[in-house]
């Protein structure tokens, strides 16, 4: 088909216009009215005007049959067309009448969406009025093809037609001799040169000559296998390779196309300087966000500062309760209760640890909750004022406080167990147990000895008693008295020493744990400010999503601007 490479020019750069069209809306992009796609349709998609002017029977309608290969125009030996025809492209097919002399002819035929023929009924019709309409398309056509029979090229009434055009029309005109397949070529010769002759004679100068055969031409058309010499012999390459070169790539046609590649490669300009924008200002988005996260790392570091001062309220609180397990050591090492134990067991070491783990976890989880609160108030406050920054900043609602509440609540919640934990853990790795137990051992060893010294002789005192020596349970009855002070006496001063050293061993472990407890308090906090800066993971995602928007259509935007390039080279 000619023209193929006009028409798929065309339609690449159509569909870089609509890509570039629809990726400025995707975008948000304002072109300006760059591209009115209603005026880049009726600019690039309007088809070609072929007007096809001859006499009666001069082989107008094979002409065009044989130009697009099928019968579009009905053949008769008699005049077929009695009105002008105006065929193009439409889907049912129908006809459609305007006046008595023109006809509409809507085909669904492809080819006629780029070019509508108009195919009048003879310059020397006796119809009336056909004439000036024909002559009314004549301006706005492409091309004008005057078809002369081979049998009577020099008809009056054609060139009396051809004689009245304007100097501009006949810039368009275009001689073919048709059915040159009923002369020999050294026939067809001799009329071309009287039709050169007579050209000259008449208008001035030679238009574009053929001789062709439309009837041998839409024959190889449709024939399969295509025949390239039947083909030739038609004289159509050398018609339609004119029809290519002069009417395709004419330059005006060109010059449409180079107003719409100009036009489009400045829309695509501005895309590419909206891209250049939002990008730009999505890195500086990514650079506050950055700012907002190393700001609320310098709110944790100013409340890791602020450390020494709480762990110095927690060293109190360990001392505090380190005096009050050991006056509650002191009262559990009464000699009655001691001695009363080694028959049913001592667990005082244990017993002791336990309490002193309980309430210091107890005193130091309410300092972690006081430091929470004071944490979770901190990071509201903050975030209120977060809020106004990212919508100034991002144009992104943060949301309200409600999920935010929840998040602060729970990271209390783990900053209050963790540091529990950690009080719990720092009292074990101590160890202040392990001595306060042999300590017990030797006490109860003792005790034991003194106890056992006391209940034996007081059990010979009873068998002498029994046995009737009168003197003998009163002496063993004496030194079991004697063991039983002396128990007791070991009880009181074992009782004070141990109580003493214990006390002591728990004030000199006291920096220990707070610098044990120092390393979690640290964590711990640093997990509350990780959990409060999970709140902007909305703002994170948004910004993700809007940077993996940006990818496919950045590459979109450079396959256009590819495209338009090879447009470009190709104009």
């Amino acid at each position: 088909m000619f023209g193929e490479r006009y028409f798929a020019t065309r339609e690449r750069l159509s569909g870089v216009i609509s890509g570039i069209a629809s990726l400025a809306e995707e975008t948000g992009t304002d072109l300006g009215g760059q591209l009115p796609l209603q005026e880049v349709e009726r600019g690039l998609g309007a088809p070609f005007l072929f007007v096809v002017c001859g006499e009666v029977n001069a082989g107008k309608s094979t002409l065009i049959n044989g130009l697009f290969g099928r019968d579009l125009c009905r053949v008769n030996i008699l005049p077929e067309t009695d009105r002008v025809l105006w065929y193009q492209y439409g889907n049912p097919a129908r006809d459609v009448t305007i006046t008595p002399m023109l006809e509409e002819r809507h085909r669904p035929v492809d080819f006629l969406r780029d070019f509508n023929l108009i195919d009048t009924p003879g310059t020397n019709s006796i119809a009336q009025g056909h004439q000036e309409i024909t002559a009314r398309f004549l301006p706005a056509a492409d091309l004008i093809l005057f078809v002369f029979p081979v049998t009577n090229p020099w008809g009056a009434a054609t060139w009396n037609f051809i004689s009245d055009l304007t100097p501009e029309v006949l810039q368009r005109v275009v001689f073919i001799i048709q059915q040159a397949d009923q002369r020999e070529p050294i026939d067809i010769k001799v009329i071309l040169g009287h039709m050169e002759d007579l050209s000259v004679k008449r208008i001035g100068h030679v238009p574009p000559l053929f001789a062709v055969s439309g009837k041998i031409a839409c024959e190889v058309k449709r024939a399969k296998p295509f025949e390239p010499e039947q083909f030739k012999r038609s004289g159509y390459p050398e018609l339609e390779s004119f029809i290519s070169k002069t009417v395709c790539q004419s330059p005006a046609r060109k010059a449409v196309f180079e107003s719409w590649r100009s036009q489009a490669g400045a829309a695509l300009r501005t895309v590419e300087d909206h891209f250049e924008k939002q990008t730009n200002a999505l890195n500086e988005q990514s650079r506050f966000l950055d700012t907002i996260e190393r700001e609320i790392d310098g709110i944790r570091e100013r409340f890791v500062v602020r450390l020494p001062r709480h762990l110095a309220g927690v060293a109190e609180v360990f001392q505090n309760e380190a005096v009050w397990v050991s006056r509650c050591l002191r009262s559990r090492l009464g000699a009655v209760p001691s001695i009363f134990r080694l028959f049913v067991g001592d667990r005082t070491g244990p017993n002791m640890e336990a309490i002193f783990v309980e309430r210091l976890q107890a005193a130091v989880e309410a300092v972690a909750e006081k430091d929470g609160v004071e944490v979770v108030e901190f990071c509201r406050s903050h975030w209120n004022d977060l809020g106004a920054r990212v919508q100034a900043a991002m144009g992104v609602d943060i949301g309200t406080a409600a999920p935010l509440d929840e998040t602060l609540a729970t990271a209390k919640k783990r900053f209050v167990q963790r540091l529990g934990i950690s009080a719990r853990q720092g009292i074990d790795n101590l160890k202040v147990r392990n001595q306060l137990d042999k300590d017990l051992r030797r006490r109860n060893v003792a005790l034991k000895s003194f106890t056992f010294m006391m209940l034996l002789l007081v059990t010979v005192g009873a068998v002498c008693g029994a046995l009737g020596v009168d003197w003998l349970p009163s002496i063993f009855c004496g030194l079991s008295a004697a063991f039983l002070a002396g128990g007791i006496v070991v009880a009181a001063v074992t009782r004070k020493s141990i109580t003493a050293d214990f006390q002591r061993r728990l004030l000199d472990t006291c920096g220990g744990f707070a610098s044990t407890l120092h390393a979690d308090y640290e964590e711990a906090l640093r997990i509350v400010f990780q959990d409060y800066a999970t709140s902007l993971t909305a703002v994170r995602t948004h910004l993700a999503r809007e940077k993996l928007a940006i990818e496919p259509r950045l590459r979109r935007w450079q396959e256009l601007f590819l495209t338009l390039k090879a447009i470009e080279q190709d104009l």
